[in-house]
């Protein structure tokens, strides 16, 4: 580790940590996709043991979010990691579609296209999580247009996870990514239609009330019931508020409709939740509206992508 790393970046980053109650674990050197240095933190909640549930956060070592315009958003995204921390899965988000999937091995920060192409990737993987042992998975390359990249504070993970998570969850949606069983790169275009200027706000899906409980049941049948051994999960999770395009009110609203219904348990803190019995005795409804949405989401147009994306 560099006397730079060891000085500035890890200091800055263990005391952003603390403001979002958690706990630096290690800090190491690593290299991004061009070869360019990279600092990977591991964070935790304060008093987690060595099985604890960790977050991997890399940025590129010469990165100063100790900014006044940076520094706001990177204690936001650490305090959304430490709640989110206490899921049973935190890597692992559903779709308004019902897919269970869990999001890894991105590689930050983005790196320019060596296609020729003015554009900034990040490459990635999502794989289904249906509980059993599941092979199907997309690998994506999130693509950022120039005009895009305007609206970024910083191409880094802390400021652009969340909406990269809702870019892929929106494009797997559309039908425009499959999952498989094995199979090159398939993009993901991060265009300013996901972004709007007039509210300076990303802008994924409009969503009823209906569709906002209809998702919150899901994620409590998946994240918690079926994955989750039945540990509650974050109901009030602003990513997820940001792809149903509604206000964490409109969540908590959701969340008592679910209650009322008797599907829903709170847990002691009322942001968390877990499936009563009676939403687990859905199984077979959500198992099949899986299996509908595996089928929809094989599309017939991208034959030639199967042949391979060279610029990816």
């Amino acid at each position: 580790m560099t006397a730079h790393l060891k000085t500035s970046l890890v200091a800055a980053l263990e005391a952003a940590a603390s403001r979002a109650g958690m706990v630096l674990v290690s800090a190491s050197e690593s290299s991004d996709t061009q070869g360019e240095p990279t600092a990977v933190f591991e964070l935790a909640l304060p008093g987690s043991g060595p099985s604890a549930r960790t977050l991997k956060l890399e940025l590129s070592e010469a990165f100063d979010f100790d900014k006044p315009h940076l520094l706001p958003e990177m204690t936001a995204h650490l305090a959304a990691e430490a709640r989110r921390l206490r899921n049973p899965r935190p890597d692992c988000y559903v779709t308004l579609h019902g897919l269970p999937l869990s999001f890894g091995r991105f590689g930050w920060p983005f790196h320019e296209s060596t296609s020729g192409a003015d554009t900034s990737l990040v490459h990635g993987e999502i794989h289904l999580q249906d509980g059993a042992e599941s092979i199907l998975h997309a690998k994506v390359a999130v693509s950022m247009t120039v005009t895009f990249r305007d609206v970024v504070p910083a191409p880094e993970q802390p400021f652009a996870e969340g909406f990269i998570y809702n870019a892929v969850r929106k494009t797997m949606d559309q039908g425009q990514l499959e999952l498989v069983k094995s199979g090159n790169r398939q993009p993901v275009p991060l265009t300013t239609r996901y972004y709007s200027t007039k509210q300076k706000k990303f802008v994924f899906n409009d969503t009823t009330a209906d569709q906002r409980k209809a998702f919150l049941a899901t994620k409590l049948y998946w994240l918690s019931g079926v994955l989750g051994a039945g540990e509650p999960v974050w109901l009030l999770d602003p990513r997820d508020a940001q792809y149903l395009d509604t206000s964490l009110d409109e969540l908590r609203a959701s969340a008592g409709t679910l209650m009322a219904e008797g599907l829903l348990r709170l847990a002691p803190d009322a942001e968390y939740g877990s499936p009563t019995a009676k939403l687990m005795e859905h199984h077979h409804a959500y198992q099949a509206r899986l299996a509908q949405t595996l089928e929809s989401i094989k599309p017939s147009f991208n034959e030639e992508m199967r042949g391979g994306l060279t610029n990816m």
